[in-house]
């Protein structure tokens, strides 16, 4: 095992990738200058530079000990998926070769029959592609070559979490060069958005995981009564990492480097057991298959070291949740983040202007963003004061709220000078980075010079919010294009646009306490959608405005929106029938039989008691209350099982799934409370499952 005086950061960061310098190293100065402007400038890719390329990585990969390739794609299951082929060639004297083309790095074709397709594909049609994604580089991983790919259906429909993610980088980049090429910008050639994921996870000791069901199929406990202690002293969040949590850290730093993932920041977190990774920012794309790398290494990290990653967003009931913390930003190639502030008077206009297109996109389109981090998972955590509620608002901070009052008024900026702002000719007065207090509270938060949406769920990929973001704010961007394109005055057209949006859509801007009931009624007043759940959130993917953003841009087609609708559904409905399955398991076989084992114990005691004349109060007491709780929980345990019944028994996928989520996740709940309740009677040693005590504070 490596320890840290073993490792030099630097040294060991990128060397199983791909990347740049070895593509410099390896390629022909021609066929890396072409790669390298198909990676940069969006142009077709030449064929020709695909069979030189594919060459280099081959001889690379070998080198590294590969014997086969894998072509690495994200379909709509959630997790990732890999075909493992070998390199090898039989020469047919009994020998063998290894070979890689170019047409076998561009495209692949595994079997797309059993991944979720939402009705695009007859049942009998198997057909699937994945196509290179020269945009993300490939890398070394156990012994494979591992090439980033698309995935679609034969009849070119995405079957993926990527392919809308690559469409929507391409539509940001056009209308925000667009809105760059108006204020004079001649030099930056594409404009991409950056993201920041930051990951939180649990970590419980491997042998209590695997005593737990529900944990091993689940994700997260069904079933655990409260310990004596939880998070109340606070002493968990950023104290210091026990040896063997660092020790893990060490080593999953140590795999994340070498695959050139830029992992930052490491701290424990507010629960107990809980902990976060941070890495530095990357182009959307590349921080989306980061970040899956990300999950996939704590998990097998864990494994190697005695322990289980949780990546559930609610693993624990009573405890904090997990989210992913998604910073978002949109910046040139040459390096300039359009939305930070700025000093000059060009700069501020457009950072204004930018910032008003993000107002508008979330106020126009928040169902949208809260359709993208909706699941089963994610349900249980929003709204549960220690994450933000699942009303979507922004939070400005006071100061740059007050810039943009200013504007929509017409009046002074009350900062530290009396300033008018007359866009585009007097210099909004410098922001610092931060102008205010961060608000952990707000769902999507502007916090200097980027967004951070704070609803992500720890175990989704972030390519849905990402793509989701960039389409919406590229259809105020191109709104605001095609109006700046057509002006007469172009300043005058800047700062009437700006005015407007905020006039508009300041209903979305709250920078108070979002966990409070008097902002929900506010956000109610306001006009603000209050979409509770997944099953209610859903419905909003086929909205007219919502179908229309996604085709006018190229990033989903109406059959594909309708697709995902489908898929969505169906998920939800086959998490919430997995978790009411287990419980029924968990509970028929192992918590019921030792309850009743307890409650038989304890009567022998009382027979034996009586027999010797002895009378013995507290020990009848616990036998009568046991026993009513034995009764609760059979109850229970049938109540669930028939709303199981009548949930599976409903024809439609909508009907089905609102029958999960209204009457199955009741009956779940009701069983559980019993559970929970005869946890804290019957001994430890009678129990069949590790406890909360047990799972969080025993690593």
């Amino acid at each position: 095992m490596d320890t840290a005086k073993d490792i030099c950061p630097s040294t060991i960061y990128g060397e199983n990738v791909f990347n740049d310098s070895v593509m410099r190293e390896r390629l022909p100065k021609d066929t890396y200058k072409k790669l390298r402007r198909t990676i940069e400038e969006g142009l077709p890719l030449d064929p020709t530079v695909a069979e030189v390329v594919a060459n280099a990585m081959k001889d690379w990969a070998i080198e590294k000990g590969a014997t086969h390739y894998t072509h690495w794609f994200q379909p709509l299951t959630g997790i990732t998926a890999e075909k493992h082929d070998s390199f090898i060639s039989p020469t047919g004297d009994g020998r063998a070769v290894m070979e890689f083309s170019g047409k076998e790095l561009i495209k692949g074709e595994p079997d797309a029959s059993s991944f979720p397709s939402g009705g695009l594909r007859a049942t009998f049609e198997a057909r699937g592609y994945t196509a290179w994604d020269c945009t993300s580089p490939a890398f070394y991983k156990d012994g494979t070559l591992y090439i980033p790919t698309a995935f679609c259906s034969y009849t070119g429909e995405a079957l993926d979490l990527k392919t809308p993610l690559l469409r929507s980088a391409e539509a940001l980049n056009k209308q925000t060069m667009r809105i760059l090429r108006l204020f004079g910008n001649t030099s930056a050639k594409r404009v991409v958005a950056n993201l920041g994921p930051e990951q939180e996870y649990f970590l419980v000791d491997r042998e209590q995981y695997d005593k737990r069901l529900d944990l091993i199929i689940c994700g997260r406990t069904l079933f655990g009564a409260k310990p004596p202690k939880g998070q109340e002293l606070e002493d968990q969040y950023f104290g210091r990492l026990r040896l063997r949590i660092g020790q893990y850290m060490h080593d999953l730093d140590t795999e994340l480097w070498r695959l050139g993932i830029s992992a930052k920041t490491k701290h424990n977190e507010v629960a107990p057991a809980q902990h976060e990774l941070a890495p530095i920012y990357d182009p959307s794309n590349i921080a989306t298959d980061h970040n899956n790398l990300v999950m996939e290494l704590m998990k097998t990290t864990a494994k190697k070291e005695g322990l289980a990653a949780l990546l559930h967003e609610k693993p624990f009931e009573g405890v904090n949740g997990s989210g992913k913390h998604l910073n978002w930003s949109i910046c040139t190639n040459d390096g300039e983040n359009l939305l930070n502030p700025g000093t000059t008077p060009h700069e501020n206009a457009q950072f204004l202007l930018v910032l008003s297109a993000v107002i508008k996109a979330v106020d126009e389109y928040g169902d949208l963003l809260r359709l993208s981090i909706a699941s089963a998972g994610n349900d249980h955590r929003l709204g549960a004061n220690e994450a933000p509620p699942a009303i979507v608002s922004m939070f400005l901070g006071d100061e740059l709220t007050a810039v943009l009052e200013a504007i929509e008024e017409g009046k002074p900026y009350n900062g530290k000078e009396r300033t008018f702002i007359n866009v585009g000719v007097t210099s909004l007065p410098p922001l610092p980075k931060d102008t205010t207090d961060r608000n952990r509270t707000s769902p999507f938060a502007f916090t200097g010079n980027k967004f951070e949406f704070r609803m992500c769920g720890s175990a989704a990929s972030i390519s849905e919010p990402a793509f989701t973001l960039n389409t919406i704010v590229s259809e105020e961007l191109a709104q605001y294009a095609d109006r700046l394109e057509k002006a007469s005055d172009f300043d005058t057209e800047v700062a009437a646009i700006i005015k407007e949006t905020v006039k508009d859509h300041k209903r979305i801007i709250f920078n108070g306490n979002n966990y409070t009931d008097e902002w929900v009624d506010e956000a109610h007043r306001r006009g603000l959608p209050d979409i509770r759940s997944t099953v209610l959130s859903i419905p909003s993917l086929l909205e007219k405005k919502n179908v229309d953003v996604f085709e006018k841009h190229g990033v989903l087609t109406k059959v594909e929106s309708e697709s995902r609708y489908e898929i969505m559904f169906e998920k939800y409905i086959k998490v919430i029938n997995i978790e009411a399955l287990t419980m029924i398991d968990m509970a028929g076989k192992l918590l019921l039989p030792a309850t009743l084992r307890y409650l038989s114990e304890l009567a022998s005691l009382v027979s034996s008691l009586k027999a010797v004349g002895v009378a013995n109060k507290p020990v009848s007491a616990s036998v009568e209350k046991l026993s009513g709780l034995a009764a609760a929980f059979s109850t229970e345990l049938d109540a669930l099982k028939s709303a199981v019944d009548i949930a599976s028994a409903e024809r439609d996928t909508i009907s089905q799934a609102k029958a999960y989520n209204d009457i199955v996740i009741k009956a779940m709940n009701g069983l559980r409370e019993v559970a929970d309740t005869v946890e804290g009677i019957v001994p430890s040693d009678l129990w069949p499952i590790p406890t909360y005590s047990d799972l969080l504070f025993k690593v």
